[in-house]
């Protein structure tokens, strides 16, 4: 694809997964000159899986990485649910619980979708890793950012995409708390051993406000693990302390059967255990002078939509566009808000639908009506998606559009 080489203007992304390198990748085709900087000193290889639908797909192909999502495809070919004791309660096609479309969607790892974004713009942009955002002091004419590392440097616009705990989004607007919607459990996730002869597949126990899951990719040695519950928000000292974690998830999953000691077991021993709430970023607006955000950062849908990559790509698609075609920062802004605004809010409602009580019920009643419902559905693919991930109509890339800055 070709890029165009004058400058429309100077832009800084924060965050290097999955939304700023697609916000960059369409910058940088409008004739922005934009610079990345991530925290981590480079990019995260392999991770849990993650969906690609929709409008996110067009997306995709549109950049020109679709052809190598594809390629990564992981083929999942079927979930069982588990009762208490390990005995099946219903099995299904994945897509069933996903809502997607088999053939059209596409389930890859975190690490090779932000593989393939990197792949499509690095040589194109500044990428600046092992640092992040200290500072933003905006005035007349820019923003002038410090970094952790100390280096000061000035941009026009600055763009938000590093994700639910934003750096950037705590700088501009305040505490995240004002903006976190908790969403009534708790979850961690790690790697262990594929002792189950798992493959191509996933395995959900349930019990009323537990639930576990181990996923295996393909035939891989390792599965990823999920251990999920229902119960108040924890306090901030919790989710500061890795320990604490690992202590509240194994009292809670004490008295648990199955396979559910090994995990916890497995959970103190990994290397790689993440714990964090499940939430959705709600905000009233998503920029602020000459600062926006993108992605997880302005409204994670939490993983119980299944749509948070897809709306990062489709955020970051939009915003770009977005300041092409507008001369002005604040018109370009308003433009991102008004057109997208609709689809995260409709995807962010899923929670009520496919996610959160319909998948990890907390009452023995809503347990075993949910387990009814799967058994009555079917272990081939369904041949529509929810009509929530096609909803927005995507727009022409802009050809020469003014710029804003």
């Amino acid at each position: 694809m070709a890029m165009k080489t004058a400058t429309k203007g100077t832009v800084l992304v924060s965050g290097a997964s999955i939304a700023g390198p697609a916000v960059a990748f369409w910058l940088r085709r409008y004739g922005f000159t934009v610079t990345v900087v991530e925290k981590s000193a480079g990019l995260r290889a392999g991770g849990y899986p993650v969906d690609v639908r929709g409008t996110a797909v067009e997306v995709a192909r549109r950049m020109g990485i679709l052809p190598q999502l594809r390629e990564a495809h992981v083929e999942s070919r079927r979930v069982t649910f588990l009762d208490a004791d390990g005995s099946e309660a219903a099995v299904v096609h994945p897509q069933v619980v996903a809502g997607g479309v088999e053939g059209r969607d596409v389930e890859v790892r975190r690490g090779d979708l932000a593989r393939a974004l990197y792949g499509a713009v690095r040589d194109e942009v500044e990428f600046v890793f092992d640092d992040s955002v200290e500072a933003l002091t905006e005035h007349e004419h820019g923003v002038d950012v410090t970094f952790r590392s100390g280096v000061r440097r000035s941009f026009d616009l600055v763009l938000g995409a590093d994700g639910l705990h934003s750096r950037t989004r705590e700088l501009v607007y305040g505490p995240e708390q004002r903006f976190h919607h908790y969403l009534g459990y708790c979850f961690t996730v790690f790697t262990m051993p594929n002792s189950f002869g798992l493959s191509h597949e996933v395995l959900m126990w349930n019990t009323p406000g537990r639930a576990a899951a181990l996923y295996a990719v393909e035939d891989a040695d390792e599965v990823h693990a999920f251990l999920n519950f229902a119960g108040p928000e924890p306090g901030y000292e919790v989710l500061r302390d890795p320990e604490a974690q690992r202590d509240l998830v194994a009292t809670t999953f004490d008295d648990a059967g199955w396979e559910i000691p090994g995990m916890v077991a497995a959970m103190r021993r990994a290397s790689d255990p993440f714990f964090d709430t499940v939430s959705q970023v709600r905000m009233p607006r998503w920029s602020s002078g000459r600062t926006a955000l993108v992605g997880d950062a302005a409204y994670a849908p939490s993983f119980l939509t299944g749509q948070g990559s897809s709306l990062a790509l489709v955020g970051a698609y939009v915003l770009a566009a977005s300041l092409a075609a507008h001369r002005d920062h604040t018109a370009a802004f308003a433009a991102y808000e008004r057109d997208l605004r609709g689809f995260v809010e409709l995807n962010q409602a899923q929670v009520t639908e496919g996610g959160g009580s319909a998948l990890f019920p907390t009452t023995a009643a809503d347990l075993e009506r949910r387990n009814a419902r799967l058994r009555a559905l079917t272990v081939s693919p369904p041949a529509t998606g929810r009509p929530a991930h096609t909803a927005l109509t995507l727009p022409d890339p802009v050809q020469d559009g003014p710029g804003a800055h």
